[in-house]
């Protein structure tokens, strides 16, 4: 064995190198020739082959094209396979099983193998051992990169499965504001991880009214994310089918409760908006929304509670009137329930805020409801999802 030192600069740089490379299908060999050319010598290993499971076999993918040295396949009932998939990292030292990876008779050099899989794909990485191989550096070195390599072939797939997951939740937020004639409308969502559990949609109709929603999942990441789709589409079903309000309501509850994710609670805010400012909606258990019109101010609180916790709900749905050069700011928990360094939450600030900014385009309001809360949190990173959507009935 060379050098220690150089040994484990070199061993530290190949695992950054698992870690960093990027995957493009070639990785594991890319990673064996890295082997053979900087371990060769200090660990008297050579000849590195890869086996990939097809079916019921292992197929000799690496090296490419024909070797007639080799045996070109396992099945993966076979002891070679067995004793690979079991240990994980073995060295064999049974004759038989070392003549098992050559096609002819002969004196065969000592094998050694590692298994390398993600939750689909299964590998054995072979390498021969040269005389003047040691025991304890060999198995040492061959689970370093064993660990290091199903690491980074596990977070690939979770990283892909998380990269869908982003696609399906952007798909489903409104890609702009609606233009509807007397309103300006704005929305926007903020995950406190990649995706989140919180949503907001809008529908119009042909005689000038519209419906809008705003929801939170319980919880966040991916299994919020899930369930948000879900609701997502069953509340666009119902709204396309002009179903009554409470009757959506209802069947949604029941997909939720049939859900097997490990969120499975959504509260929900969905009203809808006739051309001449009347307003009718039912409020799930949601934080109540704030209308500022030029008289006052109005919270519209719950008529029902939140989706998911019980198999049948009551739940009601109430009208208020919205008069021209009002507005209707709808937020979810992680603008309310944001901390400052007391540990004093937002919502009691919200309204002051609104009432402040009423006069300014909805984006504007939204844009500043985002910034004073993040503000108000220290500039913190969001601990929850957050989402603003506000409706301003124009004067004109």
């Amino acid at each position: 064995m060379t050098d220690p030192k150089t040994f484990y600069r070199e061993l530290d740089a190949l695992l950054a190198t698992i870690r960093l490379e990027p995957s493009e299908g070639d990785l594991i060999p890319h990673v064996v020739d890295i082997l053979e050319k900087t371990f060769a010598i200090p660990l008297n290993i050579q000849k590195g082959r890869i086996y990939e499971q097809r079916g019921q076999d292992f197929i000799l993918t690496y090296p490419a094209g024909p070797h007639a040295e080799w045996k070109k396949s396992f099945s993966a009932e076979s002891e070679t396979i067995r004793l690979a998939a079991l240990h994980r990292s073995y060295i064999y030292d049974q004759p038989e099983l070392n003549q098992s990876f050559f096609n002819k008779p002969q004196q065969p050099a000592q094998q050694a193998a590692i298994w390398v899989h993600n939750q689909e794909e299964h590998w054995m990485i072979v390498f021969q051992l040269a005389a003047g191989w040691v025991r304890e550096e060999v198995s040492l070195f061959l689970n370093a990169v064993r660990t290091s390599l199903n690491y980074r072939l596990f977070t690939d797939v979770i990283g892909g499965h998380l990269e869908q997951a982003v696609k399906i939740q952007k798909s489903l937020l409104p890609k702009q504001s609606p233009k509807i004639r007397g309103y300006d409308i704005y929305g926007h969502s903020e995950p406190a991880e990649l995706v989140g559990g919180d949503f907001y949609d809008y529908h119009d109709y042909e005689d000038g009214s519209f419906s809008f929603s705003i929801g939170d999942a319980s919880g966040h990441g991916i299994p919020a994310a899930l369930l948000v789709r879900d609701v997502v589409i069953g509340l666009r079903m119902g709204l396309a089918k002009e179903l009554r309000l409470i009757h959506t309501l209802q069947k949604l509850n029941s997909v939720i409760q049939r859900s097997t994710f490990s969120t499975n609670f959504v509260s929900l805010f969905i009203g809808e908006i006739e051309s001449d400012g009347h307003l009718f909606y039912a409020n799930a258990g949601h934080p109540a929304p704030i209308l500022v019109t030029p008289k006052g101010h109005h919270e519209l609180e719950a008529t029902g509670i939140t989706l998911g916790f019980l198999p049948e709900i009551n739940i009601s749905r109430s009208h208020i009137h919205i008069p021209r050069d009002s507005v209707l700011v709808m937020v979810t928990d992680g603008i309310i329930e944001r901390q400052a360094e007391n540990e004093e939450q937002y919502d009691a600030r919200l309204q002051k805020s609104v009432m402040e900014n009423r006069q300014k385009s909805a984006k504007k309001i939204c844009d500043l409801i985002f910034e004073d809360a993040f503000i108000f949190g220290n500039r913190t990173k969001w601990k929850d999802d957050a989402t603003v959507v506000v409706i301003k009935r124009l004067n004109d």
